[in-house]
């Protein structure tokens, strides 16, 4: 009987390691046609400008504000981490037969991404309005806040396809159903990463922005779709530099010699010298005003239910060019899109229209909030 047992268990493992990678790949996952769905089980006052990801109320300005008003406060004591429930229905079995214990373990293993290390990572734990911008942090993983996302995105998946590609009931949306409010950070753990719209601003109103086209085989996240650039997590390099990292234009700074230059990732071993190159001359733009960071708030793609903060980056031409006259045409994170033969686009009502079906949901918000708000964005 023993003999016969060990190819019953193989073969229920295979078939729902297969279950699960089908659902993890459904037709949709890879453009905006499940986030958009996933949107319509909120009220309308959930969504941001535009209708295509959710906003807390709050977390989005009504316009953009300089970084350096957003003010950070640094709550780092341990946090309890909550459970909404059993997850089991979203995860597919080891090889042992056993239950995988997370979606990380899961994709780890089964979708092996390039890009997938555990590192340190901000978490969110207030928002406050009452005066100005306020944004409390502590500190998580990334595995805990992807660990979420994308059981989230599964059960979606599941019950959209089910479904047969319609809008799935709550009932079969436990671990959403169980959430509740989406927007609350008590109630799951929120890693809101940094989303960057660089614009190069011209002297003879020629604006252009820089776009990227994510690798779905070296990302856990975004693969297949168009965004700006930068982004990242909004993380430490280690838990050793919590406190030195602990900056929005420090993490956006390091994403662009990442992004930008090709520089690698910093390893946490040694605190990162903010006063070296690239960062140096990044942070002399900036005080001369000719590098200027602008502050949107916090979105919510409604699929995963992922927080992300949306910012802008306006760069004078002469200074883009010197700074970046190294921009790679392609990095860890996939391939730099251009028009023309170079390496950005028209910043453009024309040219947002025509990007629009390759854009990642949080993208098309924030280049339309930026079109919008461009008079203010531009001036010189």
């Amino acid at each position: 009987m023993e003999r016969d047992a060990a190819p019953a268990v193989s073969d229920l493992v295979r078939r729902s390691q297969q279950e699960w990678l089908r659902i993890r790949r459904a037709p949709g996952a890879l453009g905006r046609e499940l986030s958009e769905s996933a949107l319509r089980l909120y009220s309308r006052d959930q969504h941001a400008d535009g209708g295509h990801v959710l906003t807390g109320s709050g977390w989005l300005l009504a316009e953009p504000v300089e970084l350096d008003e957003v003010v950070l406060v640094a709550s780092f004591a341990e946090q309890p981490l909550p459970r909404l429930g059993s997850a089991d229905h979203v995860l597919p079995l080891t090889a042992a037969g056993d239950r995988y214990a997370t979606p990380s373990h899961a994709v780890r293993d089964l979708a092996r991404p390039l890009l997938f290390d555990d590192r340190p990572s901000y978490r969110l734990l207030e928002v406050k309005r009452d005066n100005g911008f306020t944004l409390t942090f502590g500190l998580t993983t990334f595995f805990a806040g992807f660990d979420a996302r994308e059981a989230f995105a599964h059960e979606f998946k599941a019950a959209w396809l089910a479904a047969g590609g319609s809008l799935p009931r709550w009932g079969a949306l436990p671990l959403r159903a169980a959430l509740g409010d989406p927007f609350d950070p008590a109630r799951r753990v929120m890693s809101p990463g940094i989303i960057t719209l660089t614009i190069r601003r011209g002297r003879d109103g020629d604006h252009r922005f820089v776009l990227h086209q994510r690798d779905g085989r070296a990302v856990a996240d975004g693969g297949g779709l168009c965004t700006v650039m930068p982004a990242g997590g909004f993380q430490p390099t280690s838990v050793a530099n919590r406190g030195a990292d602990f900056s929005l234009w420090r993490n956006i700074m390091r994403e662009y010699a990442e992004e930008f230059l090709g520089n690698p990732e910093p390893d946490g071993s040694s605190p990162v010298d903010y006063t070296a190159e690239p960062f140096r001359s990044f942070g002399a733009a900036r005080a001369d005003g000719r590098f200027r960071l602008w502050y949107y708030g916090i979105v919510m793609d409604a699929l995963t239910l992922g927080p992300s903060q949306r910012t802008v980056a306006v760069v004078d031409d002469e200074v883009f060019d010197r700074l970046f006259a190294g921009l790679v045409k392609t990095n860890d994170e996939g391939t730099v899109i251009g028009e023309g033969g170079r390496s950005d686009i028209p910043f453009t009502d024309e040219a947002i229209d025509r990007l629009d079906p390759r854009l990642s949901a949080g993208s098309l918000t924030l280049l339309r909030l930026a079109w919008r708000d461009r008079h203010l964005l531009l001036r010189g």
